[in-house]
């Protein structure tokens, strides 16, 4: 993704707040919207109903069609988007028409079927109020549910009085009459009316639509012929799974309890014509996918942007192609081409907020992760990760030279604030913290010559410590080793361990992230310890999720990974064991805590570090403003995407401020070094620790 493109949406200050008040207000009427139901136990349903969907779609086509053609519709089952296009034009012609009234269809804008249809001579009038605008504008939707967030009153008054030829003043109830004024008459005159489907039913041929401003009611019922545009993947076997998903999908798009209206058509009305044309365009391929069909278990509501932190800074024109938002990162490469995908898919920055809202349960972050393995790799990448990673002298002399080489760039309290050559701006208005002299490796190797033997009574935990921490942040280490030790285990550190592998697998080396889980499966194996502890939430996700999922198909190394998976645990959760709580919050020094995003929503760790901080470290917890909004760190994503990683950060910045707390609690070693950086280089005094530092420091008065 062009460098550029993405610093002029940054500096687009209209599209930035706009977004930005979208996001903050879409959580608060997501939550009003779903009060009363059960949020779990709908999307479990409707992630159950599109899998058994997808399992029985090619005798749902068929069902579908039957009943849809008993009913009095004309269904065309079109293979590719140039079928479902030839097939539209050859309706529109049929009925002597130069002219289709149409409500708002992404499969509509996945065909590109307007500009065929205005090749064609055939003119096509968008009746949904953004669509219009979009469409005026000449550009593609920026939002799969809104697809003009992105425009002001000023730009939808240009485009308007274009159209119109008299001025049009920026006024939202001046410029929406207006739009109803113009769009009335087409209506009425128009001979053929198109519109998307947002469920089909099988059993009755009925499909649905759910629509806020009437238009659709009035392009599927005016005009003498309705032509409906489906994706397959939209069957259902029957209406009361067609419910379910009507009902969770316009709580989840825009936090409405229902929309104003809802539609359910069977069967053309007397004197019109009603032809369905069913689209695959790769659908049944993808649905027979063992990997990727769950990625049409989309609903298509949009929430997977709604939270998105890269969506909000940079808008959907960039973070995405047709289809936008994580989601549309994972549709985009099957249904428009890996070309298109190879940029965008990179902008993920993996916070797993669209995994925690998505309606169907779909794993967005782990499909987009895979897609980029079948990507294009970068020249010399898999040396790096499969050579020096795999070998630990030659990784751990990499790191030594790097320890010397940074001495040049590192300011008089140590720390980095610019990297050299092309590197150059890399580090935006953040410093760095210096690779340490010493790893932590080294320290745990003479301590280990000092230690006492094991006490009797006592868990063993195995310290896998992650690489950051390791080489970057050892007295975390040490701090993490203290702490255990104080609360009664006994830690041991293998210094035989590896990377976890996940920069490997955010780069799309799978085969190496692979090797790297089958060598640490076996070294961790190797020592019957009670507990396996880490300190990067990252390491946590690799060792208890990854691990199992790269090695299933290696039986005897699955099942000692799933071994491996039962005991591992993050510092919080582990010291937490120990609590035995007053029921007195802590009274000290306060501190407010931020949430690691593969913590909170990897992990479903919340509530244990505050434990720690409270009875353990004896603090007093100030919750920010959003304590589990990603920090923009996502590992080299900082690096590869500066710009936007900033961007992300100085929300929590601002955040943090607002608490006027003087420390801030992290369990993540790349939040510290993010958040760290980020107040250092606004010269501020807040300090950021990990949850294991604040509790050595309490342990060791």
């Amino acid at each position: 993704m062009s460098k550029k493109i993405i610093r002029q949406k940054i500096h687009d200050s209209f599209l930035r707040t706009a977004l930005k008040n979208f996001a903050a207000q879409y959580p608060v009427a997501r939550a009003r919207a779903f009060e009363g139901d059960d949020f779990e136990s709908l999307r479990d349903r409707v992630s159950a109903i599109r899998d058994n969907a997808l399992r029985d779609l090619p005798d749902l086509v068929e069902r579908f069609r039957e009943s849809a053609e008993a009913a009095g519709a004309t269904v065309h089952l079109c293979t590719s988007p140039e079928e479902a296009r030839r097939a539209i034009l050859g309706i529109v012609r049929e009925k002597g028409a130069e002219f289709v009234v149409k409500s708002k269809s992404m499969t509509s804008e996945e065909i590109r079927l307007n500009p065929y249809l205005e090749k064609a001579g055939v003119r096509s009038l968008e009746t949904d109020l953004g669509e219009w605008i979009i469409q005026l504008a000449g550009e593609r939707p920026s939002h799969m549910v809104m697809p003009a967030i992105h425009k002001n009153r000023q730009e939808v008054a240009d485009l308007f009085s274009r159209e119109i030829g008299r001025d049009c003043p920026p006024d939202i109830p001046s410029l929406v009459e207006t739009a109803r004024e113009t769009l009335r008459e087409s209506f009425f005159t128009a001979r053929v009316g198109i519109s998307g489907t947002n469920v089909a039913v099988a059993d009755s041929g009925a499909i649905g639509l759910v629509t806020n401003e009437g238009n659709a009611r009035l392009v599927t019922t005016l005009p003498e012929t309705h032509i409906a545009l489906i994706g397959i993947e939209k069957l259902v076997p029957s209406l009361p799974a067609a419910l379910d998903i009507i009902s969770i999908l316009p709580k989840n798009a825009t936090g409405q309890k229902i929309t104003s209206y809802v539609s359910l058509i069977r069967g053309p009305s007397e004197g019109h014509e009603l032809h369905i044309v069913l689209l695959d365009n790769g659908r049944r391929q993808l649905a027979a996918d063992p990997r990727f069909r769950e990625a049409m278990k989309c609903v298509k509501c949009g929430a997977c942007a709604n939270v998105c932190p890269v969506y909000e800074i940079v808008g959907g024109h960039v973070f995405g192609h047709i289809y936008v938002g994580g989601i549309g990162l994972v549709l985009t490469p099957f249904f428009h081409g890996t070309e298109n995908a190879r940029d965008i898919l990179g902008l993920c920055i993996g916070c797993r907020r669209c995994n925690e809202v998505c309606a169907a349960k779909i794993d967005i972050e782990g499909l987009i992760l895979d897609l980029r393995e079948r990507g294009a790799k970068i020249p010399g990448q898999k040396a790096l990760f499969g050579t020096l990673m795999r070998n630990r002298t030659l990784f751990h002399g990499a790191l030594r030279a790097a320890y010397l080489a940074q001495k040049p760039f590192q300011g008089r309290d140590g720390r980095i604030r610019h990297l050299p050559l092309v590197l150059g701006g890399d580090t935006g208005n953040r410093s760095l913290p210096p690779i340490a002299e010493r790893p932590y490796r080294d320290i745990a190797r003479d301590r280990e010559k000092v230690a006492p033997e094991d006490q009797g009574g006592r868990e063993r935990v195995l310290f896998f410590s992650g690489c950051l921490a390791d080489f970057v942040f050892p007295e975390m280490c040490r701090d993490t080793v203290e702490s255990l030790e104080c609360l009664g285990y006994s830690v041991h550190f293998p210094r035989e361990q590896l990377c976890c592998g996940i920069p490997a697998r955010y780069s799309g080396e799978v085969g190496i992230a692979r090797d790297m889980a089958r060598l640490n499966t076996e070294i961790l194996m190797k020592d019957q310890a009670d507990f396996v502890v880490t300190i990067c939430p990252t390491c946590t996700m690799s060792l208890k999720h990854d691990f199992p999922n790269l090695l299933e198909g290696e039986p005897e190394h699955h099942a000692r990974s799933l071994e491996l998976a039962a005991k591992v645990f993050n510092f919080a959760e582990l010291a937490a064991r120990k609590v035995v709580k007053s029921g007195i919050p802590g009274d000290g020094e306060p501190v407010t805590y931020h949430d690691a995003c593969h913590l909170r929503r990897g992990c479903g760790v919340f509530r244990e570090p505050r434990t720690v901080l409270e009875e353990i470290a004896d603090r007093k917890v100030v919750e920010m403003e959003g304590p589990d909004t990603c920090c923009g760190f996502g590992g080299s994503y900082a690096f590869k995407f500066p710009e936007i990683s900033y961007e992300i950060l100085k929300k929590k910045m601002d955040a943090i401020a607002g608490t006027g707390v003087g420390t801030v609690a992290v369990d993540c070693p790349g939040c510290k070094m993010q958040i760290e950086g980020g107040l250092e280089g606004i010269k501020s005094r807040v300090r950021v620790e990990h949850t294991a530092t604040l509790a050595a420091e309490r342990l060791r008065e």
